[in-house]
């Protein structure tokens, strides 16, 4: 498909991709001055699409950033988008869709751009599913970087900002190392945090285990896995998780909105769990596919050669 065939709303229009042209002097684009939330469609249906929006309600108050847009604005805009853009897509094709936020320009570039307010976009891209397909045939593996995840004292991580350079970095460390592992950063103090656009879970004697809320962004797709395990009966407890708890669990999985649920096959080499994936993270997985009513581990599995 190509990019220019979509359409993306963009400060008011609904317009070819093409045109949307944010200037260079936008906060977003010089500091990162922006929020952003992404959910997925399953079978061409949006995910919790309130639920994003409200996420990025909360980021936009802790930036103090004001869309010009009511809540209620952003659900319709980004259903129309969607709808615009469903044509395009194969019958076993998803998207990702997005709503992007910016401060909007400074001052003193309203000279050459007269745009007040904030800068906001809304976009879908299709998901990577080929890319990832083997994820769930392997299992992830999961590297730990030297690079720590930024400290609730300096920066909530509870906010889904633009400026995502502390996890960017973490990734490129792993990825050196190793093309196909994902990180998943550890705290200042050693803990288990998450990974890009990742949440991480651990399970010991059927117990499922997470790391706190407040040391990570958490994200839709991590309370949904919670919800499901709690209605299944599983005792849920949110942790400070370390290594130790990491090389000594029966299972792990990754969430996240395009994955999902996706079991990890190792942490820093060390393999987890007899089976890849494990009874708990099997069990889940089958919840998750009901509630959303699509089998989205076979809609990657067939992109297997």
């Amino acid at each position: 498909m190509a990019s220019a065939d979509r359409i993306a709303y963009f400060n008011g229009r609904f317009v070819p991709e093409r045109e949307v042209l944010v200037p260079f002097r936008d906060r977003g684009f010089k500091y990162g001055d922006a929020v952003f939330d992404t959910t997925r469609t399953f079978g061409h249906r949006v995910f919790k699409l309130g639920e994003h929006v409200e996420r990025l309600y909360r980021s936009l108050r802790y930036l103090r950033i004001d869309p010009g847009l009511t809540p209620e604005t952003m659900v319709e805009i980004t259903k129309e988008v969607v709808r615009r853009n469903l044509p395009l897509l194969e019958p076993d094709e998803d998207y990702w869709v997005t709503q992007r936020v910016s401060r909007g320009l400074d001052a003193a570039a309203r000279d050459v751009w007269p745009q007040p307010g904030a800068t906001v976009i809304v976009e879908c891209v299709p998901l990577p599913l080929r890319e990832r397909a083997a994820l769930y045939r392997d299992g992830i593996r999961v590297m730990t970087p030297s690079v720590r995840r930024t400290p609730p004292a300096a920066l909530s991580p509870r906010v889904k900002t633009h400026n995502y350079l502390n996890l960017i970095v973490a990734d490129l460390e792993v990825r050196a190392q190793d093309p196909g592992a994902w990180a998943v950063l550890l705290d200042t103090a050693g803990n288990l945090a998450e990974g890009l656009g990742s949440n991480i879970f651990l399970v010991h004697g059927g117990t499922l285990t997470t790391p706190r809320e407040q040391a990570v962004l958490s994200g839709v797709s991590r309370e949904t896995v919670i919800d499901l395990a709690r209605e299944a009966g599983m005792t849920v407890v949110e942790k400070d998780l370390d290594l130790y708890d990491a090389y000594n669990a029966e299972e792990a999985f990754l969430t996240s909105t395009s994955l999902c649920i996706c079991p990890v096959a190792s942490v820093n080499g060390a393999p987890i769990g007899a089976t890849v994936p494990g009874p708990v993270t099997r069990r889940l997985t089958e919840a998750y596919s009901r509630l959303v009513d699509f089998d989205f581990v076979g809609q990657y599995l067939k992109r297997l050669g």
